[in-house]
């Protein structure tokens, strides 16, 4: 039933992570045990905002009509949903690091079809308040955030307090690195098509974003995830690209 009322806001409960999703803490432990210190074990949260779209619509949609039609004529709704879930979001951000997760990545795959005033009202106080509940806890774990089509967003992005900004293919990386604090790593950015090509065109992309990074700050990656139907031996090519490069 989608969320449409206060009193459909009332009928959310507080997750209870232990409860409910046992088998995320057994799986992160079990990546733990397996890969040691040799990689990171990564923690995945949804953003606040993207997931009230859901509630809101009751599916997925093109336009998300229904949601902002409710932030212009009901903002109170909506502000309520998206403090519970934002609670909710923060807790089950720790619960994942104390299960074993070393970094946490927050994906609001929807935030970029805000307006940027929008986004201040909507989403950024949201991402806020998950990331201080989660630094209040565990100040040092590293968090990223992620808004797919985002790059419009990118200085508010860092404003949240987050360690990390990952930014898809729609900006050039130079540009973002510009824009974005000194102290803020960046991640990404080659758009994921970029893996049907050949390999030079591959290791073309991949040293291109590396330099335009720069040396330090950077977590070189996709600008979204790999598509089904890419070829694993160039995904194999890419991992070797940027695992062999050397300033």
């Amino acid at each position: 039933k989608p969320i449409r009322s206060l009193e459909d806001v009332a009928q959310v409960h507080e997750l209870d992570a232990v409860a409910s999703t046992p088998f995320v803490r057994e799986t992160l432990q079990n990546l733990r045990s397996h890969v040691g210190n040799e990689a990171a074990v990564l923690g995945f949260i949804g953003a606040p905002y993207t997931l009230a779209t859901y509630c809101v619509e009751g599916k997925s949609s093109s336009n998300y009509l229904v949601t902002k039609k409710m932030m212009y004529t009901q903002p109170e709704i909506l502000h309520a949903l998206l403090k519970k879930i934002a609670e909710n979001i923060g807790e089950y951000a720790c619960y994942q690091i104390e299960s074993g997760a070393q970094a946490v990545q927050m994906f609001d795959s929807w935030a970029g079809v805000l307006s940027p005033m929008d986004f201040d009202v909507f989403a950024l106080p949201y991402h806020k308040m998950v990331v201080d509940i989660i630094k209040k806890r565990h100040p040092d774990v590293p968090l990223i955030v992620y808004i797919s089509q985002g790059a419009s967003l990118i200085e508010r992005m860092a404003s949240a307090g987050f360690d990390v900004v990952s930014v898809d293919w729609t900006i050039d990386m130079a540009e973002a690195r510009a824009r974005i604090p000194s102290s803020t790593a960046v991640q990404g950015n080659i758009d994921p098509a970029v893996l049907y090509g050949s390999h030079e065109t591959i290791e073309n992309r991949v040293l291109d974003t590396i330099k335009k990074a720069g040396p330090t700050g950077h977590i070189m990656n996709l600008g979204h995830g790999v598509m089904p139907t890419t070829p694993e031996e160039n995904v194999a090519h890419y991992f070797e690209t940027v695992q062999n490069f050397r300033y």
